[in-house]
């Protein structure tokens, strides 16, 4: 008289996706803490990244801000997650993989995760449509074949408890 398994189990979607989100609150950045999973064809998790300044660069020295001086600003210095995420590959050939990111991602990683071999980006959010940066990714994911699509789930939330 055994009990049935688990239906309410993760779908690769869900985990994946949970694992890019959780991965970003690794970020230092008090604004925007974006993660970034990558997993191969047989849903193994091939590299994950976060938002955050380079290797030896301190994230108590460099500028966290959004606005300003360009040099007195975040945005020279900072990795993003898709990037990270690659560079922390445990592959330099990601062929066929998926990369799940929390934002759509920007011009300069789009182009990092065509040059990788990566197929297809999951994304959940893609509040930055109307940007040049994200205008430029579609137009470089259409003539070079890599899919996308917006992540979708019936779950509200997936909880973890310590």
């Amino acid at each position: 008289m055994g009990t049935g398994k688990r239906t309410d189990c993760l779908t690769w979607d869900e985990y994946f996706m949970a694992v890019a989100l959780l991965s970003g609150q690794r970020s230092k950045d008090p604004n925007t803490q974006v993660g970034a999973c990558v997993a191969d064809s047989d849903n193994k998790i091939v590299g994950v990244g976060y938002n955050g300044f380079p290797w030896g660069c301190s994230d108590d020295e460099l500028p966290w801000s959004r606005e300003g001086d360009y040099l007195d600003t975040k945005y020279p210095y900072v990795c993003h997650a898709e990037l990270n995420a690659v560079l922390n590959a445990t592959s330099r050939n990601l062929s066929g993989c998926r990369i799940y990111v929390a934002l759509f991602p920007c011009n300069e990683c789009t182009k990092v995760i065509i040059q990788s071999g990566i197929g297809e980006i999951i994304y959940l959010s893609d509040k930055y449509n109307h940007t040049d940066t994200v205008k430029a990714s579609k137009i470089m994911l259409g003539k070079s074949g890599v899919q996308y699509r917006q992540f979708t789930t019936e779950r509200e939330q997936v909880k973890l408890v310590f």
